[in-house]
């Protein structure tokens, strides 16, 4: 096959397709990279697209590294929704379970999520903390609706202060697992089953 017709071949990507992508090379290199070490170029180049391109996607580093941040927020969030009717320590062990996978399989965007927190930049910072809000209330939400912890949800600041500290016991735990793997998924899993239990028990 000449070589234009080899060109003409290749599948050209949607607007979304590319709008993935782009944020799969982001979250790869602001996973392994503080956000001021991250250029724009690289990602361009990586991709292989025209920087011009990346702009048109995306208007400047901070909305991209916020478009890395909101996705990976949207994605767990998604895993790990609430089931209505279904107890509390079931959803624990199950929503656990779709997390560990999700820490697995994407463990670039997770680790890149986490990176936001330590950005220079407000905006970003504000775009994490928004995604951290929105995993509090889930759980907070899923806490109240459930016969056996409905009461303890009620004492308000107490609750949401142990959930915000156990949000960030797992972060750790899970960056830890990451770098090491010396514990098991199942293992993880009932550590930080354990953890929640326990706190708001």
């Amino acid at each position: 096959m000449p070589a234009n017709q080899g060109e003409r071949a290749r599948r050209r990507l949607s607007t979304g397709e590319r709008r993935e992508q782009l944020l799969s090379v982001g979250a790869r290199l602001f996973s392994e990279s503080p956000y001021d070490d991250v250029w724009i170029e690289q990602v361009a180049e990586i991709a292989g697209v025209s920087r011009g391109l990346l702009y048109h996607y995306f208007p400047n580093k901070r909305d991209f590294f916020a478009a890395v941040v909101e996705r990976e927020s949207e994605r767990m969030l998604r895993m790990t929704a609430a089931v209505p009717g279904t107890p509390v320590r079931e959803q624990l062990t199950a929503g656990l379970d779709a997390y560990l996978g999700y820490v697995q399989a994407h463990a670039h965007g997770f680790r890149a999520f986490h990176r936001a927190d330590a950005a220079g930049d407000q905006a970003v910072r504000r775009v994490y903390r928004r995604a951290l809000a929105a995993q509090e209330r889930q759980i907070l939400a899923a806490l109240a609706a459930d016969p056996e912890f409905g009461p303890a949800a009620g004492r308000g600041p107490q609750v949401r202060l142990a959930v915000r500290g156990w949000l960030a016991f797992t972060t750790a735990v899970c960056l830890e697992w990451l770098r090491d793997g010396e514990l098991s998924r199942e293992q993880v899993r009932d550590l930080c089953a354990r953890a929640l239990l326990g706190v708001i028990g």
